[in-house]
């Protein structure tokens, strides 16, 4: 049973997400927890609010989330009635990193689906504040859905890595049961100056290599300094549907998205994208 987690913001960014992984999943016996946090509401006008009326906005608040999670399960259903889909409509009075860490550990979230932005993002930044925010600090596998993207089966998959890192046999058993059913090419692209790989990185190679047997892998190497600049071209040249990176230190994401604001306006994505073993951060 996989278990999925779709955080909404109830923009058109937020839906296109959802539309996604249901086609994504539409193979799968999955659960659905579409999750909307919405303790910034209450507090959105501090101006006019007070002890006495708390409590009022608060369920406010709470209802108006209720009903349009209610609405937004019933598109759900009409879009894709999936005997094999379960859903559940989960308002939260939480900010969205809190809410979504304690739904991962409480319910064994398998992966966290959700948009690069909502409403209130930064339209600068590729990965709006939410969707660092938890890619950051949840412990999951989240998949990332770019603005106005439009489906496409997961056929040429570029995973780009370093080697550098253990990974998780769980994590890459979700990416292999993704991209199986629709038969997809990997392509494992080690980005480098150095032609030689430690003895360290064989043995994380080869055991990439062994967890996704189910599919056809290309493991390619480019000799070159610049990581996201071959990333994005990479993914130009080669017609890649998804690109898949690890989320941890010493990891390319890690160079790219979390050391400084410059960096994180130079990954510009337009397919999905997935970020494997996340971590918590200090």
């Amino acid at each position: 049973m996989r278990k999925i987690l779709i955080p909404t913001d109830f923009s058109d960014n937020a839906m296109n997400a959802i539309k996604y992984a249901l086609e994504l999943f539409k193979y799968h016996k999955s659960k659905f927890y579409i999750m909307h946090a919405y303790q910034d509401e209450i507090y959105a006008d501090e101006t006019v609010l007070n002890r006495n009326k708390l409590a009022t906005v608060t369920k406010q608040v709470h209802n108006a989330s209720t009903k349009k999670l209610d609405n937004v399960l019933k598109q759900i259903k009409e879009i894709s009635p999936n005997p094999r889909h379960e859903y559940f409509a989960l308002p939260a009075n939480s900010v969205l990193v809190d809410e979504a860490d304690r739904i991962v550990d409480k319910e064994n979230i398998d992966i966290i689906v959700m948009g690069t932005r909502g409403e209130t993002n930064d339209r600068r930044m590729t990965f709006g504040s939410n969707t660092l925010q938890v890619l950051k600090y949840v412990a999951c596998p989240v998949l990332a859905i770019p603005e106005n993207y439009n489906y496409t089966q997961p056929k040429h998959i570029m995973f780009p890595t370093n080697y550098m890192i253990p990974y998780k046999r769980r994590e890459l058993k979700l990416f292999c049961d993704m991209a199986s059913p629709f038969r997809a090419t990997i392509d494992m692209v080690y980005i480098s100056m150095s032609d030689k790989l430690s003895m360290r990185q064989e043995d994380n190679r080869e055991f990439v290599k062994n967890e996704l047997c189910k599919n056809p892998i290309n493991f390619i190497a480019i000799k070159q300094k610049d990581i996201t600049k071959s990333i994005l071209k990479y993914i130009e040249t080669n017609n890649i549907d998804m690109l898949v990176m690890v989320n941890t230190r010493q990891s390319f994401l890690e160079d790219i998205l979390f050391q400084n604001r410059v960096s994180r306006l130079t990954l510009e994505l337009e397919i999905p994208f997935l970020a494997m073993q996340n971590i918590k951060r200090i």
